[in-house]
């Protein structure tokens, strides 16, 4: 508690100006991208009113309906990047809710809670709100600053030392996961490639698709990563075939050829799932329980959700 309150109290200077001049930047642009969505779309409509953006769309445009709610079409994220290949205005609709996005929460939010006595952020961090014992962060949320767009990462650069001559520092742990996996399965595999310092990701996509780590290519270590993450995380072949845009009996080879190749992990899995049953709780290293109530509910797709990779 010491430590977080000092944290908070010491908080992050941001360069205002640089947010000021972000926040008219992205405004320039959410225009652009207006303009554009009205011109393909030949008419002029409200592209945040989802009503609005349904009749376009599929209405107008006669794209495919593939969701629908209860006030009418679904244009939510996941719908609207299977529909980017259908029409152009599609890939123009979600660059423009990105920018928006950027600037409301961003540019504009993270200004209007800098403390204009120290030209800082003061964050409050929690100890007891995640489930899995992580620390949060509010108002703002300093854990969630993106990084994927150019101009996300833009935003991480208003985050300046508070004094000149001063720099910032990252850290991050490498493969932090798949190590407490390593350790915790005591998977002869796993064990052996870290001790060795090989790359998991090129050791993986070796064993799962039967070639020299030497032929590994970038495409076949990128799939590997996202078994090894998946893995890790109770992922179906359904979930990883969307991931990796490959069939379900593709993905499906890819787990099967991955617990072939670490039975450790699997009887880890296995293992860890049976105990949850029995105590209703699974623990850490260190021994922090978290209980896992929906193993018993009495809805099949909630226990399911929780009981692991089939």
């Amino acid at each position: 508690m010491t430590v977080l309150a000092e944290m908070e109290l010491a908080g992050v200077t941001v360069d205002k100006q640089g947010l000021k001049d972000m926040s008219q930047e992205l405004h320039s642009v959410i225009e652009l991208l207006t303009k554009n969505i009205h011109r393909m779309a030949d008419q002029e409509f409200n592209i945040n009113s989802p009503k609005q953006l349904g009749q376009i769309l599929f209405e107008k445009l006669k794209l495919p309906v593939l969701k629908k709610t209860k006030t009418g079409y679904s244009t939510d994220a996941e719908v609207l990047e299977k529909l980017a290949e259908e029409h152009e205005i599609v890939e123009q609709i979600l660059e423009y809710r990105q920018v928006a996005k950027l600037k409301s929460t961003y540019a504009d939010g993270l200004a209007a809670l800098v403390d204009p006595e120290t030209s800082r952020l003061h964050s409050t961090f929690h100890q007891t709100v995640t489930a899995t014992g992580r620390l949060s962060s509010a108002e703002p949320n300093l854990q969630n600053i993106p990084i994927r767009l150019e101009s996300g990462r833009r935003i991480r650069k208003v985050f300046v030392p508070r004094q000149r001559g001063n720099i910032m520092v990252t850290a991050d742990y490498s493969q932090i996961e798949l190590r407490v996996l390593a350790h915790m399965s005591k998977d002869p595999s796993f064990v052996d490639a870290f001790k060795n310092g090989q790359d998991i990701h090129t050791r993986t996509a070796s064993e799962v698709f039967g070639l020299p780590m030497d032929q590994v290519t970038p495409e076949l270590r990128n799939r590997a990563k996202a078994v090894n993450f998946g893995i890790v995380y109770g992922i179906s072949d359904f979930g990883l075939s969307r991931d990796l845009k490959v069939t379900r009996k593709e993905a499906k080879s890819y787990i099967d050829s991955y617990f072939a190749r670490c039975p450790g992990v699997r009887q880890y899995i296995d293992r860890t799932i049976q105990e949850a049953k029995e105590k209703g709780y699974v623990t850490t290293l260190l021994n922090r329980r978290r209980y896992i109530p929906e193993l018993f509910s009495p809805n099949f797709n909630i226990r399911g959700l929780v009981n692991g990779p089939p």
